[in-house]
């Protein structure tokens, strides 16, 4: 019989799901970085953010992610970026060192750590960061955090949230798509937010469809606290990972047309070319 399509995608979770080590991994560092940086800029705090922190990181993909929030008068963007960029090369003159808006990104062998540079905004719970083209956008990360808890929480599609935020993020990584991570999170949460129950297989075509249906739109902050949330950095990146859309719309179709007329193999071998060869063997 080999597995259900269920079974399918509960292996494929476990698969997605980070193990302890890229959690020892990501804490590594955070200590050292936390010093060097009290010392040459002066800084409130910092602390965990991203999907690796709250639990929709990737195996093997999603990185360490940190915010530092910073003391003084809030430069340019760019000048934020140098500054953390430049105490960190200076106290790890052997890594590689660059900036990739939001952050400035350390390559260690234990893994990669990202850490954006923010100052705390007036409200006290949001922060501005560096934006993707430049300037500065508005982040809460604790806020986000909360949302996607409050609905992965609910009795009836427990851990659902988390779940299909951890599968889209796969299907990014997995086919190279150019789209933001984040977004692909707000958007898990804002669907599951609206079922009463979880079936994967329904569920991730029809959240396909969407995404498709709505051309990749930016979305409104379900928090109300950073306005549009953007899913690409610019146009092209965004044609390209709608071009990935429609194929994961297409093939997920094909999947749930065989899934309902008991067609394993033809469905698993949708699943296969939906999340770029890496959906778990029927055997």
């Amino acid at each position: 019989m080999g597995k259900t399509v269920h079974q399918g995608f509960a292996e494929l979770v476990s698969k997605l799901t980070p193990t302890a080590s890229q959690f020892s991994a990501a804490a590594t560092h955070r200590s050292e970085i936390q010093r060097c940086l009290e010392n040459r800029l002066g800084i409130y705090r910092l602390f965990e953010t991203g999907s690796l922190k709250h639990g929709t990181g990737v195996r093997g993909h999603s990185d360490s992610d940190l915010m530092v929030s910073l003391t003084g008068v809030r430069p340019t963007s760019d000048a934020a970026l140098e500054a953390v960029k430049s105490v960190l090369v200076a106290r790890y003159p052997f890594s590689n060192i660059r900036i990739s808006r939001p952050a400035v990104v350390c390559k260690f062998l234990s893994g990669d750590v990202e850490i954006t540079p923010a100052y705390l905004r007036p409200d006290g719970q949001s922060y501005w960061i560096p934006a993707p083209g430049g300037d500065w956008i508005v982040s809460a990360p604790a806020e986000h955090n909360k949302y996607v808890t409050e609905i992965n929480t609910r009795p009836d599609v427990a851990g659902g949230a988390k779940h299909m935020a951890r599968l889209l993020k796969g299907w990014k990584y997995f086919n190279d798509v150019p789209i933001s991570s984040f977004y692909l999170e707000m958007r898990a949460a804002e669907y599951i937010s609206t079922q009463s129950s979880v079936d994967w297989i329904y569920d991730l075509c029809i959240l396909f469809t969407r995404l498709q249906g709505h051309g990749l739109a930016a979305m409104n902050d379900p928090k109300g606290v950073s306005g549009r949330i953007q899913p690409c950095s610019s146009s092209y990146s965004s044609s390209v990972a709608l071009g990935r859309v429609n194929v994961a719309v297409r093939e997920s179709n094909k999947a749930l047309e065989a899934y309902k007329r008991d067609d394993r193999a033809a469905a698993f071998s949708s699943l296969n070319r939906v999340f770029g060869g890496k959906f778990p063997s029927r055997w």
